[in-house]
């Protein structure tokens, strides 16, 4: 196995990944492992094809051509190793282009719209290593103190005070009390292959505009919106934020993926799919609390690097995502009563 010499950023507490770099080759080399026992409760994993966290799913996604029978971008695989201990290293081409935090808004549409045009289409069947239950599995078992909702003291903190004011407050709690009827919606809306983590670090778009999906480890059975729902929260969540995101993004991002699906000839109701995208949000019930635990333990790093990050910047980043979620929570279960769901 060729030596680390430049590690990249990636989900150290994941157990199917033993390690991500930058090789001497011009290459980049992923290890999924099968063997570590290091990983925190919520990101062990398993052997079990259907499990969100299955430790070879992405080798099997590559090895299988899925993204492109799926009609969507990701890099070249130039390699898929067997390692005699069991691990699989993946060779993959080291796309440039745009990434993560420089994506603009357009680049985030031109995302949305490449998943709507891929998930209207409906070319594919299952595969046995298809994730099931991904959202519910995932959403409920992150790391959370719910009682923190009902703690005044813990709202009142002044990195939560200065970012959350009262009624954002009232509609995250609205968001956990109805956290199992979105799930339950979610599971009840027209069925699509999904990425299942969409977000700007898992993108690049090509110079020549095409859009390109990195990390397709969790992919398997969705709801018709659910990933183009969880690309406009995580585009606030781990870096700074940036003008004009939280009043535009969330309807360009509904638009084009709206778009997407009309091109590929997708006869659903598009309500289905809108509310598929403001449901997705309850895959964030999580997060006030953790935002409320980090607060009072002080507790500030940036996701894959573990480096300390300006506090004010990301809370004010986050307000702003978990502001969309409760939000779009509301509009959910409004919309799911008028369609009687």
């Amino acid at each position: 196995m060729a030596e680390e010499p430049l590690p990249l950023p990636h989900n150290r507490n994941n157990a199917v990944t033993r390690g991500v770099w930058r090789g001497e080759d011009g290459l980049i080399h992923k290890v999924l492992t099968h063997r570590r026992t290091d990983a925190p409760p919520q990101w062990v994993s398993s052997a079990d094809p259907r499990f969100w966290n299955y430790w070879r799913r992405e080798a099997d996604v590559y090895t299988a051509g899925l993204p492109e029978r799926l009609g969507l971008g990701a890099p070249k695989l130039a390699e898929a190793r067997e390692l005699p201990d069991g691990d699989i290293e993946l060779l993959l081409e080291d796309v440039a282009g745009t990434h993560g935090e420089d994506l603009t808004m357009e680049d985030i549409a031109a995302v949305a719209r490449a998943l709507g045009e891929a998930q209207g289409a409906e070319r594919l069947s299952s595969e046995p290593w298809f994730s099931r239950g991904f959202l519910a599995d995932y959403s409920t078992t992150r790391p959370a103190d719910f009682a923190l909702l009902e703690d005044d003291e813990a709202w009142s903190l002044p990195l939560i005070a200065k970012h959350f004011p009262p009624e954002q407050r009232e509609a995250l709690v609205r968001l956990h009390r109805n956290r199992d009827r979105l799930l339950a919606l979610m599971a009840r809306l027209p069925r699509t292959v999904c990425h299942l983590d969409v977000w700007p670090n898992n993108v690049i778009r090509r110079p020549d505009g095409e859009v390109v999906l990195l990390d397709w480890a969790f992919l398997g059975d969705g709801a018709v919106g659910e990933d183009a729902g969880n690309l406009v929260p995580d585009s606030f969540f781990d870096w700074p934020l940036r003008p004009g995101f939280a009043e535009h993004l969330p309807e360009l991002v509904t638009g084009a993926y709206l778009e997407g699906l009309r091109a590929a000839g997708w006869k659903g109701d598009p309500r289905l799919a809108v509310l598929g995208i403001r449901a997705s949000a309850v895959k964030y019930d999580w997060m006030m609390p953790w935002c409320l635990r980090a607060a009072r333990d002080d507790l500030h790093r940036a996701y894959g690097t573990g480096e300390a990050v300006d506090p004010d910047a990301r809370y004010e980043a986050r307000a702003a995502g978990l502001a969309i979620c409760a939000r779009w929570a509301d509009e959910a279960v409004d919309l799911a009563d008028s369609l009687g769901l």
